[in-house]
């Protein structure tokens, strides 16, 4: 179905090649999974399946792509988009319609499909991606996650025969990605869709996938097996490392082919102490201390009071106090966000107080709140107007009276080798994020706020920002309050969780006792070893090795 032929693609700034002399093939009825570092050429790689690249973004193409006989040289994008679905990284630059119902309907309609015929299949839609509830809502009013489903299901209408998806569950909680999941392996098996994505959370993909296509950032690219890939790939989910640590054979890529080897290990660890990393531990003094932030009572939504829009947050109280690391869960909707922002005076409680480093965020001006609180948002664009990556560390170092180059250091931590002199817009999700977070991070403001803060960062990425956080909290004067959907990150660095549900707090409590035992939030290391108590890889090769304390391998 999709043949790329000795591809090597150049952009005119680039003399390296982005892809180079790459050669595949991906079967009709496949699902294909395209992994790699983040900056390695995957939403390169998904944009010249559709001809994207380069008729839209320029660039050279060498070699060739055909996708279904057709040479994508000689077609466009419009002339494929019969047969070809594309979900990018942003929802919102999909969007052309204002209400869930119509960009469903949108595309359909440019195809010229039979009115009947589309009623059928937007409702089949919304029941398939969990959007019925949302069918007349205001897209600019869904939650991440939501948007993201919107933007699938518009390409989904359209009954595309190739479905491009770079990223299709960053943002989605942890069910809402199970469920999207089902339905493209519904597509895949039963329809004989051809999907080939891109996505860094792996511990909830490999174990679909029918073929793996590795970039390892030099420009090639293995094609193969999915676990032939995975025994040598840099980037892999817990399940494939803890087996890697075990010397599981063969290796397993899902929680269930774990527990079939794990008894073994389960029996070495008996008796073994957890050590946990600092941050993840709830530092003993936050107990009566003072907060940096706190909510009492809050009842917000996105309107002028509750008596014209439904409520996001009911009666919330929240506390939280220096040396914490807070992670904030919940499934898409449950108010994440909406507390965030009321946190740094984006939202204005209709009743209630909040109160961060003493100041009523919704009063004060945002220069003073940002010397108290620094947020991160899911759109880490909304933060970046410079002309290049290095006017905008330069501009942060001014903003936040740092030393000259402290932004441009900590982005690389964050993402090292990204380019100084590129505009911010040309990089990937991933790139963008760490450098909006290290913008943030240079002011070190007391309280730090995080929305999705792994969206579109590989594991390598994800271990040098969880080390971040630690630093931040190190001297136990700062706190970190993160809201994600990202179970490995939690099960890393969180020293507490607190869950939303319809916007009230549900669970609140250590690390351990919150995720261990759900279902939803467990990550996979606690799904494999469970009794036990490892939540993570880094836990289970310290008490092998008979390593004390806290700290890291």
């Amino acid at each position: 179905m999709i043949r790329f032929e000795s591809v090597t693609i150049h952009y005119a700034d680039d003399p390296t090649p982005v892809l180079r002399d790459v050669t595949f093939d991906v079967p009709e009825g496949e699902l294909c999974l395209v992994i790699g570092r983040t900056g390695s050429g995957k939403t390169t790689l998904l944009r010249a399946i559709n001809g994207l690249v380069p008729h839209f973004t320029g660039g050279t193409l060498a070699g060739r792509v055909t996708v279904d006989g057709r040479d994508t040289r000689d077609h466009r994008p419009r002339d494929l988009a019969d047969l070809i679905g594309v979900v990018g990284q942003d929802p919102m630059a999909t969007f052309v319609t204002d209400t869930v119902e119509d960009e469903l309907a949108y595309g359909m309609e440019s195809l010229g499909v039979p009115p009947d015929v589309m009623r059928t299949r937007v409702e089949e839609t919304l029941d398939l991606l969990g959007l019925a509830d949302v069918r007349s809502r205001a897209i600019r009013t869904l939650s991440g996650g939501q948007r993201q489903r919107v933007a699938l299901g518009a390409v989904l209408t359209m009954h595309p025969r190739v479905l491009v998806l770079d990223e299709p569950t960053s943002a989605l909680d942890p069910g809402a990605a199970e469920e999207v999941l089902a339905a493209l392996q519904r597509l895949v098996h039963d329809l004989a869709v051809t999907v080939v994505l891109a996505e860094h959370r792996l511990e909830r993909v490999v174990q679909y996938a029918d073929r793996v296509i590795l970039l390892p950032g030099d420009g090639s690219a293995v094609c193969g097996d999915p676990q032939k890939v995975m025994a040598e790939a840099v980037v892999a989910p817990p399940v494939v490392e803890l087996g890697r640590l075990a010397g599981w054979k063969p290796l397993p890529l899902s929680v269930r082919d774990a527990r079939r080897h794990a008894e073994g290990l389960r029996a070495r660890l008996a008796g073994r102490t957890v050590a946990r990393p600092r941050s993840a531990v709830p530092p003993e003094s936050t107990t009566g201390s003072a907060t940096v932030a706190s909510a009492r009572g809050l009842l917000a939504g996105y309107g002028r009071s509750a008596r014209s829009a439904r409520p996001v947050l009911r009666d919330l109280t929240l506390d939280v106090r220096p040396g914490e690391v807070v992670a904030l869960m919940g499934r898409n909707g449950a108010g994440k966000s909406t507390l965030l922002g009321s946190l740094v005076g984006l939202v204005r409680p209709w009743a209630g107080t909040v109160r961060v480093g003493g100041l009523d965020p919704a009063t004060e001006k945002p220069a003073r709140i940002a010397k108290v609180a620094g947020l991160v948002p899911q759109e880490p664009g909304d933060l970046l107007y410079g002309e290049t990556v290095g006017d905008e560390c330069r501009q942060a170092d001014r903003d936040h009276g740092a030393p000259p180059g402290r932004c441009a250091e900590i982005l690389a931590a964050l993402a090292p080798d990204v380019p100084t002199d590129r505009h911010p817009r040309d990089l990937s999700e991933g790139q963008r994020l760490a450098l909006a977070l290290a913008i943030v991070l240079t002011g070190e403001p007391p309280l730090v706020l995080l929305d999705e803060p792994t969206r579109g960062l590989d594991y390598p990425a994800k271990r040098r920002l969880a080390e971040i956080v630690r630093n931040l909290v190190a001297s136990g004067e700062r706190a970190v309050l993160f809201a994600t959907h990202d179970v490995e990150l939690v099960a890393e660095v969180a020293s507490r969780v607190v869950v939303l549900a319809d916007g009230e707090v549900v669970s609140d409590g250590p690390t351990p006792s919150v995720v261990a035992a759900s279902p939803m939030f467990a990550p996979q290391v606690a799904k494999v070893l469970r009794p036990e108590p490892w939540l993570t890889v880094a836990e289970v090769a310290q008490a092998l090795a008979g390593v004390s304390g806290g700290e890291r391998p």
